[in-house]
């Protein structure tokens, strides 16, 4: 069997080239079904892409690489391609869209868009590995159980990450690209919870928080939650890109309040309150109790002086925390590093070595934050690599 182009994924981006890239095109994956990680994101109702999406978004050891992408194909084509199929949106926080009525509504689309370009679709279909001769690529796949090889003029990497590997996420994308003798960058976990090892949170798991989150060179203003194995909510997984394993985190507990202020006032108006006490009115209970107990917040007011109130304000904007690790590829929303993009066109997406082999999506070293970046640089990846392929033909 001899098609134009082999697709090996059916997620976000390889449904996307697919839809758009032109001739005989087989997409194969081993799931079940298609675009599983687009049904399950955002709740169900898939934060497909983020109004504000631009290359400053996006992590990669080469932050110029994106920038081509990202500016021949935007979230506004996207938005206008959900528009035409009538597919009801909504912003929800910090520009970021979802569906009105469910993840399913784009998946949908994309098959149609698959359906009317004639892509094939094999499901249940694994790849084990792809190799170079006679001018043509030829992966071999097992289907039904039965090894077969199929052969293409061009081969694209859609296959993802390490990511949530219960719905069957693996490094497959790196193993070929590297059988090339591609680079593959550092991975680990990208946009997951934080965690640690004496589970210092437990007794106020639940509780959530606005905060001030900053690691590395990454500063988040979003929620923060307190869980039974360290933090997790959208700050954390923001900054947990920009974490690396032995490092400290910085939280900044209602970065809107002036801490000093606020401990001065409650002096004033009730001296005989202890420290812990007056938090209590501008924190979550169990949490003004945790540091209360923490930080040792146990003196009068009345008795606390200026110098002390300013420890104590200190600590509430900038607490200073060690994670042990973090949740790792099993509740990861994507994973960091990947191809390296030295290896790779940022107009097509080709292989700079290895003519006919692409690379799109989340398996290449180009990671995007919290909030639909990611699908974002799905479509635009993807959209880079079809149209090359179209003109190429």
């Amino acid at each position: 069997m001899t098609y134009d182009t082999l697709i090996l994924g059916a997620g976000a981006a390889g449904m996307m080239c697919a839809a758009h890239c032109g001739g005989r095109v087989l997409v194969i994956d081993h799931a079940k079904a298609a675009g599983e990680k687009i049904r399950i994101s955002g709740g169900g109702r898939c934060n497909f892409t983020n109004m504000y999406a631009e290359p400053a978004n996006f992590l990669s050891q080469n932050p110029h690489f994106c920038k081509s992408a990202l500016a021949r194909y935007t979230q506004w084509d996207f938005v206008s391609l959900v528009d035409s199929y009538r597919i009801k949106w909504h912003e929800k926080t910090l520009g970021q869209l979802f569906c009105d009525n469910s993840a399913k509504d784009i998946i949908a689309m994309l098959r149609d868009l698959m359906d009317k370009a004639g892509a094939e679709l094999w499901l249940e279909t694994a790849v084990e590995s792809v190799c170079q001769a006679d001018g043509l690529l030829h992966a071999r796949l097992v289907r039904g159980g039965k090894p077969l090889t199929v052969s293409a003029r061009r081969v694209v990497l859609a296959t993802g990450g390490k990511s949530i590997p219960k719905m069957g996420a693996t490094g497959i994308a790196y193993q070929i690209a590297e059988s090339f003798g591609l680079q593959v960058t550092e991975t680990r976990p990208a946009l997951v919870p934080l965690t640690f090892s004496a589970q210092p949170f437990a007794p106020i798991s639940g509780t959530a928080i606005p905060g001030r989150v900053r690691a590395g060179s990454g500063s988040f203003d979003e929620a923060v939650l307190f869980t039974h194995r360290g933090l997790s909510g959208p700050a954390i997984l923001q900054a947990s890109s920009y974490w690396t394993e032995g490092d400290s985190v910085h939280l900044n507990l209602c970065p809107e309040n002036d801490w000093m202020a606020i401990l001065r006032q409650a002096r004033s108006d009730t001296p005989r309150r202890q420290i812990g006490t007056a938090l209590a009115e501008h924190l979550p209970k169990k949490l003004a109790q945790h540091l209360d107990e923490a930080w040792g917040l146990q003196d009068q007011l009345a008795n606390t002086t200026d110098k002390r109130l300013a420890e104590v304000a200190e600590l509430l904007a900038d607490w200073e925390l060690t994670p042990t690790g973090s949740e790792g590829y099993r509740t990861a929303e994507v994973t960091l590093g990947g191809i390296d993009t030295d290896e790779l066109s940022s107009k097509t997406m080709e292989a700079k070595d290895v003519p006919g082999l692409y690379a799109i999506g989340e398996c290449v070293d180009v990671t995007g934050w919290l909030g639909g970046y990611n699908f974002q640089w799905a479509w635009s990846s993807a959209m880079a690599c079809a149209r090359a392929i179209a003109a190429s033909d």
